[in-house]
């Protein structure tokens, strides 16, 4: 495993628990964590994570956003991860 498979996994990691931390604080009526930053981490190959976030605290399963933009950006960063895997061959 290489470093860009590390840091994706700490990514996506990260991403899960972020996700759980907010469901948290939503149940609290906490601050949350801002949708859009939600969205910057499964931009940044954190889709994954937020995905699978969504389906064990049952968070943001009801927004369309969520449930359509989410799985769309973790094509974008597989196809992404592919890119930069074959052509870089990193």
């Amino acid at each position: 495993m290489g470093a860009l498979e590390r840091v994706i996994i700490a990514i996506n990691l990260f991403s899960f628990f972020i996700t759980g931390y907010d469901k948290n604080r939503a149940k609290k009526g906490l601050w949350r964590v801002p949708e859009k930053d939600l969205f910057i981490l499964s931009t940044l190959f954190g889709a994954l994570g937020v995905l699978l976030g969504m389906r064990a605290f049952h968070h943001k399963t009801k927004k369309w956003v969520f449930k359509l933009g989410i799985p769309v950006l973790l094509m974008l960063n597989l196809l992404c991860y592919y890119y930069i895997k074959i052509l870089w061959k990193v």
